[in-house]
């Protein structure tokens, strides 16, 4: 028994990884599901046990995504460090991330699809919009906000420029200069909000290279009021 279970449980992540690298190229309705199956090396009857559709199969991709922005997320968000410098970090993985990992390039294809327009206000990106946004409001507290500056604006703007810089790079299929454009619509951001101080500390020293918590020493989550999409 056990060994069945774990033969279907590789079975189910061999069909979920080819159904990524085959939603990141083509998309979700120009996915083939023989494409899929021929990169898993499964059958047609194993992907229908596992999967009730090609639409159920894309959930779980996108659950897949999500695990991964979840566990990246909570080794960085109750670091004792600068929150910008946090939200740094942050930004670079997901740079980094977009680039590297087949999993996440396909959730960000599958999530501009009308059929899973409802997975935004609950996927990857509002796992790192609502620690974004937590950071911000720290950063508020901490006085490294100039006077005036709303949380919730910073938030939404640099949300909408990382997803905008992120997708004008999949148009000329180039993820290679994905970092820097991210550091450049968060750099714009910055400008326009942080506090002078900060800035002139930034301007000076630039972005500190920071260490992520091990997993699972991460404290309780803090509540920040804030519900809304980034």
């Amino acid at each position: 028994m056990a060994r069945q279970q774990e033969r279907a449980r590789r079975t189910r992540a061999a069909i979920v990884d080819a159904a990524a690298v085959e939603f990141a190229r083509r998309g979700y309705a120009a996915a083939s599901v023989n494409t899929i199956l021929e990169g898993s090396h499964a059958t047609k009857g194993a992907m229908y046990f596992h999967f009730e559709s090609k639409e159920d199969l894309a959930r779980a991709v996108l659950a897949s995504a999500l695990e991964r922005y979840t566990e990246a997320i909570e080794r960085w968000k109750n670091l004792d460090a600068d929150p910008f410098q946090i939200l740094h970090a942050i930004i670079v993985e997901l740079a980094e991330r977009f680039s590297t990992e087949v999993i996440v390039q396909a959730e960000f294809r599958l999530i501009i699809e009308p059929e899973f327009y409802a997975e935004v206000r609950a996927g990857g990106s509002q796992v790192w919009g609502h620690t974004a946004h937590a950071l911000v409001l720290r950063a508020q507290r901490e006085g490294l906000l100039r006077p005036g500056a709303d949380p919730a604006v910073f938030s939404r703007v640099l949300g909408a420029c990382l997803a905008g810089q992120r997708y004008m790079l999949d148009l000329t299929l180039d993820t290679t200069g994905l970092r820097d454009r991210f550091e450049e619509a968060f750099g714009v951001v910055l400008e326009a909000m942080a506090s002078e101080q900060w800035l002139e500390n930034w301007r000076r020293e630039g972005w500190q290279e920071l260490t992520p918590m091990a997993p699972g020493t991460a404290e309780n989550d803090q509540e920040t009021g804030y519900d809304q999409p980034i």
